[in-house]
C-alpha cells in the first residue's frame, strides 16, 4: 500500500502519513492506517465524518481505500504541516510561533473556531469532533487552518439531542472535564469548545499548558498564571507583543481562552460566541470567572457510558 510513497510526513501510533502525487499532478497527504483497532471503526468513522463536510476550514477528503486491515486516507496536501510545529518545535526556525506574527494567529484562531461552528450547526449532520488540538490543525501555503483528524468525532443528526459514548476520549490537556466524568455536567459541542479553548491559550503562550520545566513555579500553568495577570490588569508578560496591536489581539485571545475552558459547560461560549467575541471589541469583553486548573486525572474518569448532549 506505500510501496509508491517515499516522503514520509510523520508518524504515529496508527501509522504513518506520506507525501504523495495525484496523476493530474495535485499533492496529497496520504494517511496510512496500519493497526485499525477492532474491524476499522475508527477509519471508517473518519472517512464517515469528514465526507459528510465542505468549508474552509476542513481538510478536504480526496479518496479513501481499505484492504487487508490497512487503510489509506488521501486528503489535500498542505505545506505548512501543523499548528503545533509553530507553537512547540524547538528543533525548527519556526519554533517562535510569533514568527507568524500576531495578526495571523489572531486569523488562524479565527478559522479554527469558524470550522467548529460549521461542524456543531452549519453541515447537514452535527459532528463533534473530540479530538481538537494543535496537531489536530493542520495549514495551507497561506496559513488557512483546517481541522483534521476525525477519526474520534461523532456524528448526530440535526433533531437529535442526545446520543451514547462508550468512556472518556480524546487527548490529555485538551480533554474537558464533563469527558472525564458526568458530574461536570453533559458532554456537548461545549467539550470541543473546552478543548478550543486550551489550545488557543498554547497559541498565545507558545508553550504547552502544562510545563515543568519553567523557571517559576507560579508559572506551571499557564492559563492560571495568565488569569491572576488580567485579574490585576498587570502587564501580560508575553514575548514578542511589542505594539499595542499585538496587545490588543494577545488579550482578546486570553479573555477568550479563559471563557472556554470554564470547568461549568453552560458557562462556556458556543463557538458562534466565539467567533463574535474574536471579531469585536477587547474592550467589550468582561474577564471570566476564575476556571479550575485543569482537567481531573485519569484516575477520575467515567468508563461507564455517558450520554452525549448535543442541545
Amino acid at each position: 500500500m506505500t510501496n509508491s510513497f517515499k516522503e514520509k510526513l510523520g508518524q504515529g501510533g496508527y501509522g504513518a502519513v506520506y507525501k504523495g502525487k495525484l496523476k493530474d499532478g495535485r499533492l496529497v497527504a496520504v494517511k496510512v492506517l496500519t493497526k485499525l483497532k477492532g474491524d476499522g471503526e475508527e477509519f471508517m468513522n473518519e472517512v464517515a465524518a469528514i465526507s459528510r463536510t465542505s468549508h474552509v476550514n476542513i481538510v478536504s477528503l480526496l479518496g479513501y481505500c481499505f484492504e487487508h486491515s490497512k487503510g489509506a486516507l488521501i486528503y489535500e496536501f498542505m505545506p505548512n504541516g501543523s499548528l503545533e510545529k509553530f507553537i512547540f518545535d524547538a528543533s525548527t526556525p519556526e519554533n517562535d510561533h510569533h514568527h507568524l506574527g500576531w495578526e495571523t494567529l489572531d486569523q488562524i484562531s479565527l478559522g479554527i473556531a469558524r470550522g467548529l461552528e460549521y461542524l456543531h450547526r452549519g453541515c447537514n449532520t452535527r459532528i463533534l469532533h473530540f479530538d481538537i488540538k494543535p496537531h489536530n490543525i493542520l495549514l495551507s501555503e497561506k496559513f488557512t487552518p483546517k481541522i483534521s483528524d476525525f477519526g474520534l468525532a461523532k456524528i448526530c443528526n440535526k433533531n437529535e439531542s442526545i446520543v451514547s459514548m462508550l468512556g472518556a476520549r480524546g487527548t490529555a490537556g485538551y480533554i474537558a472535564p464533563e469527558v472525564f466524568s458526568r458530574n461536570f455536567g453533559k458532554v456537548s459541542h461545549k467539550s470541543d469548545v473546552y478543548s478550543y479553548g486550551m489550545m488557543l491559550s498554547e497559541m498565545v503562550g507558545g508553550r504547552r499548558n502544562i510545563d515543568t520545566e519553567v523557571e517559576n513555579t507560579s508559572e506551571i500553568y499557564f492559563p492560571h498564571w495568565i488569569y491572576q495577570r488580567l485579574e490585576r490588569n498587570a502587564e501580560l508578560g508575553l514575548r514578542s507583543v511589542t505594539n499595542e496591536e499585538d496587545k490588543v489581539r494577545a488579550r482578546k485571545m486570553i479573555i477568550v481562552s479563559l471563557w472556554c475552558i470554564q470547568t461549568d459547560p453552560s458557562n462556556r461560549p458556543a463557538m458562534k460566541e466565539v467567533i463574535d467575541m474574536l471579531e469585536g471589541s477587547v474592550d467589550s469583553l468582561q474577564i471570566p470567572p476564575k476556571p479550575y486548573l485543569s482537567s481531573p486525572p485519569k484516575s477520575q474518569a467515567d468508563s461507564s457510558t455517558t450520554l452525549v448532549s448535543i442541545q
